[in-house]
């Protein structure tokens, strides 16, 4: 008989869980309710919504939309969206997660703060194409300048006044070591000011899964294949244990990967439900009881 424990600091952040709510209570009106992209990167979450009536679209089909329902999800939305939905009488709801909320306001103040003549580069270091990255970029009518990883710090313009952000869910070690990085280079002649933007309910699960998954003989760790977040802290219980398994629900759990395992692990990310995790743990149960 195995041990199998679930981790406690796994499972909805809080801006997930407030926007599934939001979305359940206005299903339960039984009025239409249109979603803007997944409301969280996780296609067992979203297939569960989906059968309570949850209609997801993307910015092409909310274009088309008049006089209806559309619930903006945590990631949060750049301006032209909300624009659009006053023009076409859409009634909005608004579960962006209030952490990337006041990101998106700090940055919009200050993009249109007074420059002084002054060059200014406003850079966001953060997943291109993300949906909270365009939100943010969207602030600065496009003119930010998005940075994936340390190496792309290098390309910056140090002669210029540098105004740094991060993705809320960016790792913490990465964003120190670019902006230690900048403090090193930047022109005498410049300004370097730095905001650390990014969530601690996210980044404190990054010590805390690594021992987490140091526990363990075996982790499986439950997580939507589009989700950054959960792609970062898998990549953590890796380097700490070699065997850990991405996995998307149950019915992936290769038994092998449990031989000879006394104590299994079983965690995921900020868009992992807990519901799912029980169905794992429950999966492996079941097997050992037949």
């Amino acid at each position: 008989m195995h041990n199998i424990e679930i981790d406690e600091g796994s499972g909805f952040c809080f801006g997930v869980t407030t926007a599934i709510h939001k979305a359940e209570e206005e299903l339960a009106k039984g009025t239409p309710l249109y979603c803007l992209g997944d409301i969280v990167h996780n296609d067992q979450e979203c297939e569960r919504l989906k059968k309570l009536g949850l209609i997801t679209i993307n910015h092409e089909e909310f274009a088309r939309l008049r006089n209806v329902k559309v619930l903006l999800r945590a990631h949060g939305e750049p301006p032209e969206t909300y624009q659009l939905a006053e023009e076409n009488g859409i009634e909005i709801i608004d579960a962006t997660c209030p952490v990337v909320l006041r990101l998106q306001k700090r940055i919009k103040q200050e993009f249109n703060a007074p420059s002084d003549g002054r060059e200014k580069q406003i850079v966001i270091y953060g997943k291109n194409g993300h949906a909270e990255v365009l939100g943010l970029v969207g602030q600065t009518r496009g003119t930010a300048i998005v940075i994936e990883k340390f190496d792309e710090a290098t390309q910056l313009d140090f002669t210029k006044d540098i105004s740094l952000y991060s993705q809320t869910t960016k790792s913490l070690e990465e964003f120190q070591r670019i902006v230690s990085y900048i403090q090193e280079h930047i022109s005498s002649e410049a300004n370097f000011q730095y905001f650390d933007t990014i969530c601690r309910q996210v980044a404190n699960r990054m010590p805390n899964i690594r021992k987490f998954a140091a526990s363990h003989n075996v982790i499986l760790f439950v997580c939507g294949h589009k989700s950054s977040n959960g792609k970062i802290l898998y990549q953590e219980c890796k380097k700490v244990n070699p065997r850990a398994h991405q996995i998307d629900k149950p019915e992936e759990i290769n038994r092998e990967w449990l031989n000879e395992a006394q104590s299994i692990g079983i965690c995921g990310a900020t868009s992992t439900p807990k519901w799912l995790m029980d169905a794992c743990k429950r999966v492996i149960i079941n097997d050992e009881e037949v």
